[in-house]
């Protein structure tokens, strides 16, 4: 096991990670941005680096002040959280040829799976389920185009192959529109990823975003932890998170999460990851893999009891998984609510000083956040300040839990989305389960205050 591990990120997940170090026995060295001078885990540190202005790309983003912290407090790992570099096979290779230990997957596996293309070719090759759309990268040829999408079904999605957030993507109902689309993405996407690439997909109607949780090892060893349903989004930003995800039958959680695991066998995988599907008509079909820990991942530690960040930083050590794939059982439900500094209806974020902030407790409550009472939200960063998390025997016990956490929570000095969470808590669509990736929009667009 590590003596001691750099923590290269800010906010919640940070605190997370040191709390998991803290419970191995493992030391870990806090870095921080000016901004974040006052955040609890940098009070909380045995060592803290100041690595540059509040600035991203000065801080968090500044791949030689973060290896040079590591450097000068004798760290042997460093844990990049979510967000950020985590997903940069450019800094995981860096760290490594610094002589580091990345906690995370192979800059290799990063570098496959970051790039959408080449990540559904890989996942075609190892057996896993993907949606309908050309075999790679599209072709500059307009007619070609046009037989592909004649060949896919209309509407298709084009997707940059660098993409994520949201962004790079562009839906075509008519052949018309196709080939102006396929350019627009392209601009798109070589302005935002520095990578023109795209690739088209059908595109589903209805689905719900359905995930599935994996852990492996460097020996050959996976497992998959069940599944969340993260459905409940605005803009492509899941907004509610929930495990299991409900009226899914198990034994097609089962077929699925054996292929993902298996798939992490072939591909040489290590550490956390998730397989990101869309799910419609009882069929998962592939989009993507974040080959890091998830904002969700306390939805999976509750209804498994597995602690993901710790056997995280464990199998980058170089430990094998602690458990095999019949010791992993799915107990209750648990839900999560991402709290943000925002206006709960226009989302205008919300930075500023927090004059009271009291969190919710109880049985099967969870608070992951890393502020306090006079704690000042900083403007330079996500607005999320915390995830509300709770867990229940069944999916009406989680329900009726997180409606009394949510009513609980007390947060002034800022506006938050809690009051969002308070109306979708009572929603009957949403208590009854299985709403799709468009309800959020489309209840918001008949809420507008």
């Amino acid at each position: 096991m590590f003596k001691k591990i750099l923590v290269a990120n800010r906010g919640e997940i940070a605190l997370r990670i040191q709390r998991a170090c803290s419970e191995l026995g493992v030391k870990a060295v806090m870095v921080y941005s000016e901004a974040d001078r006052e955040a609890k885990y940098v009070k909380l540190a045995e060592e803290a680096v100041c690595i540059g202005p509040a600035p991203s790309p000065l801080s968090y983003l500044n791949m030689p002040a973060i290896i040079s912290a590591a450097e000068v407090t004798d760290a042997e790992a460093i844990h990049p959280g979510y967000g950020f570099l985590s997903e940069n096979a450019g800094f995981a290779e860096r760290v490594e040829k610094s002589g580091f230990q990345f906690i995370g997957p192979t800059p290799e596996s990063i570098r496959i799976m970051g790039d959408k293309v080449s990540a559904k070719q890989a996942m075609i090759k190892a057996g896993v389920p993907c949606v309908p759309g050309s075999e790679g990268e599209l072709p500059d040829n307009p007619t070609e185009i046009r037989r592909i999408a004649k060949s896919v079904g209309y509407p298709v999605i084009i997707k940059a192959a660098g993409g994520g957030g949201g962004r790079g993507m562009r839906v075509v109902h008519t052949e018309a529109a196709l080939v102006n689309a396929v350019q627009m993405t392209k601009a798109e996407a070589q302005a935002a990823f520095s990578n023109p690439a795209v690739y088209m997909e059908k595109f589903l109607q209805n689905p719900r975003h359905v995930e599935i949780q994996v852990l492996a090892d460097k020996h050959k060893n996976a497992v998959y932890l069940g599944e969340r349903d993260c459905s409940m989004q605005r803009r492509h930003q899941k907004v509610i998170e929930e495990a299991p995800a409900p009226g899914i039958p198990r034994k097609l959680i089962e077929r699925i999460g054996t292929r993902c695991a298996d798939a992490c066998k072939k591909i040489g995988y290590r550490g956390a990851g998730t397989f990101e599907f869309l799910y419609e008509n009882g069929e998962f079909y592939f989009i993507e893999m974040n080959t890091r820990v998830q904002v969700e991942h306390p939805v999976t530690e509750l209804i498994t009891g597995v602690d993901i960040v710790k056997t995280q930083i464990m199998v980058a050590a170089g430990e094998k998984l602690p458990f095999k794939q019949g010791d992993i059982q799915i107990r209750g439900h648990a839900i999560e609510c991402r709290v943000n500094a925002e206006d709960p209806y226009n989302f205008v974020p919300s930075p500023g000083r927090i004059t009271m902030w009291h969190p919710p407790g109880g049985p099967g409550v969870r608070v992951d956040s890393h502020v306090y009472t006079n704690y000042f939200v900083p403007p330079n960063y996500d607005s999320m300040i915390g995830k509300i998390i709770v867990h229940g025997d069944t999916r009406e016990q989680a329900l009726a839990r997180m409606r009394t956490a949510l009513a609980e929570t007390v947060v002034e000095g800022i506006k938050t989305n809690i009051p969002l969470h308070r109306e979708l808590m009572v929603d009957a669509k949403f208590m009854a389960g299985g709403t799709n990736i468009h309800y959020l929009e489309e209840w918001l667009s008949h809420h507008k205050r």
